[in-house]
């Protein structure tokens, strides 16, 4: 379920910051309104995302070529990315609540809920990153290889040629 849920929130509120830009530049509450709670709605789809990490370190955690390490890196990113995240989520209802009971777009709300969104979607890419890195070895860091992943130590070919 983390591997099927897992680029939604990421993708989802990189698509809506770019609205949220477009309408708070145009002066569009429709297009504003919908950015807004587009976020809302990827922070809702980040908690099950977050509680499906658990349960995909288990199922991954012994497959040759995965360590500990790779995983707790990607674990505290993504402790940290949800924390910001129930941010925007929260500051993009008030700003969403705020628009929609005034009826005038505060403009320092919108940017504030602007910059929150890059700050998420960076904070979101980066665990995304680290989490690429448990299984697609060819994005490590350090020279790891798909070829030498087979073992921690990275020589599992070097063991089989010297068999032969």
């Amino acid at each position: 379920m983390h591997l099927l849920l897992n680029h939604f929130p990421m993708i989802g509120t990189l698509i809506a910051i770019l609205f949220l830009a477009y309408g708070v530049y145009s002066g569009s509450k429709s297009t504003t309104k919908m950015a807004l709670f587009t976020i809302v709605l990827m922070a809702i789809l980040a908690i099950p995302v977050f509680l499906t990490g658990e349960p995909a370190e288990e199922a991954v955690e012994n497959l040759p070529g995965v360590t500990e390490a790779i995983i707790e890196e990607h674990e505290e990113a993504a402790k940290l990315a949800i924390w910001i995240m129930a941010f925007l989520g929260a500051l993009s209802a008030v700003s969403l609540v705020s628009l929609i009971t005034s009826n005038q777009m505060n403009k320092a709300l919108m940017g504030t809920t602007l910059l929150l969104g890059l700050i998420t979607f960076g904070a979101m890419a980066r665990t995304g990153y680290l989490g690429g890195q448990i299984r697609h070895t060819e994005i490590r860091s350090g020279g790891t290889t798909a070829a030498n992943a087979g073992t921690p130590e990275g020589n599992s070919q070097e063991k089989d040629q010297d068999d032969d």
